[in-house]
């Protein structure tokens, strides 16, 4: 089963390792550094050009890291509904 993130981005429901509220996840400095070592090695998606409530880990076998991270302007309650 696929799910749809935003802005024409779908992923295998299987892929996905994690659904985090933006606002309460990046409280941890461990997250915020988690997502800036994402990022430095090009592994973060922005799926919208509004603000962003959520983002999403899944895996991903091309990268070298094993990993792709995706921002979404959905919630991630919205999301997690999505793929129950």
């Amino acid at each position: 089963m696929y799910i749809h993130l935003g802005a024409n981005t779908i992923v295998l429901k299987r892929d996905i390792l994690g659904i985090f509220d933006l606002d309460t996840a990046t409280v941890s400095r461990h997250t915020r550094k988690y997502l800036a070592e994402a990022e430095k090695q090009g592994d973060v998606v922005n799926v919208t050009y509004e603000l962003p409530k959520s983002f999403i880990v899944c895996r991903d076998e091309t990268r070298p890291s094993g990993r792709r991270v995706y921002i979404s302007q959905l919630a991630s309650t919205t999301l997690r509904t999505r793929a129950m």
